[in-house]
């Protein structure tokens, strides 16, 4: 019951919040029924919380610890009212919870709003609808709250037609929890219905473990059947399984319920691209259901967002997000643990400090990984995923040392195969293709795909038909640096250090450089002279067939792309002098080394200064560059 109102104030959304309502409004028409999906998640999310507090404090539960959601109507008034006896909310959390979105990513998803009606209900399932979905079905809202264990003069009011404020004051509210009201709009009279209420209930909320039960009213009859006026009443009937999804066996489960769940579990419309459940018993005993997305949230590449399955310990909810179950380059797995190994009353401080919950980490790891080798399979639906999270996936090889092997397995790259930028071979697919008599894995890493496929590095490589790794992500360099080899077959950076082709260049190949690099020893010396510092080395090679000149980086120093990242971030970092290496069949190299003076040293600064710039570096005086460049060309 809730009596007069006082200290009443309106107050203006914030900018976010009216983006959004007006895009839901105007955007979700086709998926309005999904308000109730919503509302019911926050009512269960709501009685979890309680039942987790009560634990220290059974006084919480006020007397009433039959925790419920609660589905009324009135077709008359053309509203739809949901409430549960949950933890509620104070006025402050009113207005934090419903005046703003409290959530990272928020400014990068309204940038990616286009107005077109398809695209932006797309990108409001990955952004996640909650509360706000209420406006989808009514012009107003009225939401009466009252946090449990606080006074019944501390209730709050809650009222918006979604149009810019909304308007809270102080009410007395005897029950603890939270009710929402729904006045519905015309064209939304449909949910006034008893029986369309309890079908979306049953479609969208049948897993969720609290009770939602609906009023099922009856009347007295006489003795010819005829119902008695003014003998109603009124039973509450559970609407939905009411059994947490997790515990009934596996074969008792269809694919639509897992789906259900899944959105329930992510607030996501989309559905999972897969999933795995596993029950564990002996030495550790615990449940996981294990979710893959279909699409990235907003916060993805926000490595302090929030993250982690849902914990319950014997069905008791414990926490939202608990990220000590799985690594941080699994971030973006969804789902839920339950586990009966870990204390009722555990803390973020406490899972810390728990060894189960390293072995709990690592079992639930390993079944990660098989869920996504099993993905793999489908090559269409992996290819989703790599798309969607294979940047982070590939943090995996520095974060996790013990399943480095099986995350490599699971990486896909572009490669001069297929000379197609996207990313959909697989190591195992290169290690299959090798030449006989190659025993490295050859990659090369680059600013873009461009500019990986035409680096002059991959010259000789494309002329004996090897394949070579093209690698242009910003993580790819490092993640190189952290993956050392796959299958027992190392990876070799093609612009570092020297170009060892073992078995695949015979001993007459060999011999032929060895007598061409002495005979331009003089040419190397000369132009090291004209170079100085600028170089660390100058050599004759054979990795080039068509270009004049490349630069090579010592085996173990960082690219040119990491520098630049690090340079960007702020790093000092050492200065290192290139190797310069001369195609000594190229014309170029031939008019260098017929040429004197000054010529000779502008020449050979222009071939550096062109090796350089086609490596992705950047020059330290570029108009020198032109002037020189334009010097040769008038000559």
């Amino acid at each position: 019951m809730t009596t007069a109102t006082h200290h009443e104030e309106t107050l203006g959304f914030q900018t976010e919040v009216k983006q959004l309502l007006h895009l839901m409004i105007h955007s979700l028409y086709s998926n309005r029924e999904i308000f109730l999906r919503e509302l019911i998640s926050n009512g269960a999310d709501a009685c979890d919380k309680l039942r987790y507090a009560a634990l220290d404090n059974d006084a919480l539960y006020e007397g009433d610890s039959e925790l419920r959601i609660e589905i009324e109507h009135d077709a008359e008034a053309g509203t739809v009212t949901v409430r549960d006896n949950g933890v509620g909310m104070s006025r402050d959390e009113v207005i934090e919870n419903l005046g703003t979105i409290a959530r990272s990513g928020t400014a990068e998803f309204l940038q990616q709003l286009s107005g077109e009606q398809q695209k932006d209900a797309r990108l409001i399932g990955q952004f996640g609808v909650g509360f706000y979905s209420s406006f989808i079905v009514a012009d107003e809202v009225t939401v009466r709250t009252r946090k449990a264990g606080s006074d019944k003069s501390e209730g709050v009011e809650w009222r918006s037609k979604g149009e810019g404020e909304f308007t809270v004051a102080d009410v007395e509210r005897e029950t603890h929890g939270t009710e929402i009201v729904l006045h519905l709009k015309e064209d939304a009279q449909e949910f006034a219905d008893d029986f369309r209420l309890k079908s979306l209930v049953r479609k969208y909320s049948d897993h969720i473990e609290v009770p939602v039960r609906m009023p099922r009213v009856e009347k007295a009859r006489d003795e010819d059947g005829n119902e008695i006026e003014g003998s109603e009443t009124v039973t509450w009937e559970t609407v939905n399984e009411a059994t947490a999804l997790w515990v009934r066996p596996k074969g008792e489960i269809s694919d639509d319920e897992y789906k259900a769940f899944y959105k329930h579990v992510a607030h996501d419309f989309a559905d999972p691209l897969t999933w795995s459940h596993n029950k564990v018993e002996g030495k550790l005993e615990y449940t996981s259901l294990l979710y893959v997305p279909g699409r990235a949230p907003f916060d993805l590449y926000e490595r302090d967002g929030a993250r982690g399955v849902k914990l319950y310990v014997q069905r008791v909810f414990i926490m939202d997000d608990a990220e000590q179950f799985l690594p941080l380059y699994l971030r973006f797995i969804k789902g839920v643990l339950d586990s009966r190994d870990l204390s009722l009353n555990v803390s973020r401080e406490l899972l810390q400090k728990d060894p189960q919950v390293d072995k709990i980490k690592s079992a639930l790891t390993k079944r990660a990984l098989d869920m996504l080798k099993k993905l793999a399979k489908d090559k269409e639906a992996y290819q989703t995923f790599w798309n969607t999270f294979g940047s982070v996936l590939k943090e995996g090889p520095a974060e996790d040392f013990a399943n480095r092997e099986k995350i490599a397995g699971l990486l896909r790259f572009s490669t001069t195969h297929t000379d197609s930028a996207t990313q959909d071979q697989s190591l195992a697919d290169y290690v299959e293709r090798m030449q006989e008599g190659q025993q490295k894995i050859y990659y090369i890493v680059a600013d873009g795909f461009n500019a990986a496929k035409s680096s002059p590095h991959l010259e000789i490589f494309r002329k004996k038909g090897i394949e070579v790794l093209l690698l242009s992500d910003r993580i790819d360099e490092w993640l190189m640096s952290h993956l050392h080899e796959y299958d027992g077959k190392a990876f070799v950076d093609v612009a570092k250090g020297e170009l060892d082709l073992g078995e695949i260049e015979g001993e007459e190949e060999k011999q032929a450089q060895e007598e061409t690099a002495k005979a331009k020893e003089d040419l190397v010396k000369r132009v090291k002279e004209a170079l100085g510092d600028e170089v660390q080395e100058v050599k004759v090679t054979h990795r080039l067939t068509d270009s004049p000149a490349c630069v090579v980086l010592p085996e173990h120093e960082m690219g040119f792309q990491m520098r630049r990242i690090m340079e960007a971030a702020g790093q000092k970092l050492p200065e290192v002098k290139p190797i310069l290496e001369l195609n000594p069949e190229h014309a170029l190299v031939g008019r260098l080394e017929g040429a004197e003076g000054d010529a000779f040293g502008d020449l050979a600064r222009v071939l550096l200064d062109q090796a350089i710039i086609a490596e992705g570096g950047h020059l330290d005086d570029p108009a020198a560059y032109v002037k020189r460049l334009n010097a040769l060309l008038s000559a």
